[in-house]
């Protein structure tokens, strides 16, 4: 026993002994580290003006600029404008009614007549008086033929010969056509009476032909 005490003895002075003499450095303070401050963002609004109305909307397709900004040409008067192409001659000339030259065919000019409405009652009209003239010094004989067309039902009725018109002084072949002239068959109280000139030479061949000269002349049984 006594033993064990000197034993605990001696290692508890080797202890004391072997102990630091200077008091052991205290460890640094931790570095406090603050908290990083927090960015401020500043919103601003900017007002943008508009550069077309609210209400106006542009076209997704640019409009073409005008062709022609040339002002236009002053209308010139209607007088001021000759016709390019005369009318066909159907008026009167010294109490005469003229047909178109063009209708002669070639082989007659001056075709005229004295009225261009026939009837066979009444006097007025009982009468009209055709004249033509050849263009071919062969042409020695003029036959006048005719037909009646019913302008109600368009009834065409066939081609009558009246005969020789006789010749006068100026060359021209000239023929009075009585209303009592028309065909009793064919007579209507509304027709057409169309007429033809027929060109012949001294022995009576055909030389040529007017055209048929239609519509012109109206045929009535009474005054119209």
């Amino acid at each position: 026993m006594k033993k064990f005490v000197i034993l605990l003895l001696a290692v508890i002075l080797a202890a004391c002994s072997s102990a630091p003499t200077a008091a052991p450095t205290e460890p640094p303070a931790p570095t406090v580290v603050g908290p990083s401050p927090t960015p401020v963002v500043i919103i601003q609004t900017v007002i943008v003006e508009a550069t077309l109305p609210p209400t106006e909307v542009p076209s997704a397709t640019p409009l073409p600029p005008p062709t022609n900004t040339a002002e236009p040409p002053t209308a010139v008067p209607p007088t001021a404008v000759p016709p390019t192409q005369a009318p066909a001659d159907t008026g009167a000339t010294n109490g005469l009614i003229t047909i178109d030259q063009n209708l002669g065919a070639g082989w007659f000019t001056n075709i005229t007549l004295t009225k261009n409405t026939l009837s066979l009652r009444c006097q007025i009209n009982k009468e009209i008086t055709f004249s033509v003239k050849p263009l071919d010094t062969n042409i020695a004989q003029v036959d006048f033929y005719y037909r009646i067309v019913d302008r109600s039902t368009g009834t065409a009725f066939d081609w009558q010969n009246v005969g020789r018109m006789p010749p006068d002084a100026s060359g021209n072949f000239v023929l009075v056509f009585s209303g009592d002239d028309v065909n009793a068959n064919f007579r209507k109280p509304n027709a057409w009476l169309d007429f033809q000139f027929i060109g012949l030479s001294k022995s009576g061949g055909v030389i040529g032909r007017s055209e048929k000269i239609e519509q012109q002349v109206t045929y009535t049984l009474d005054c119209p």
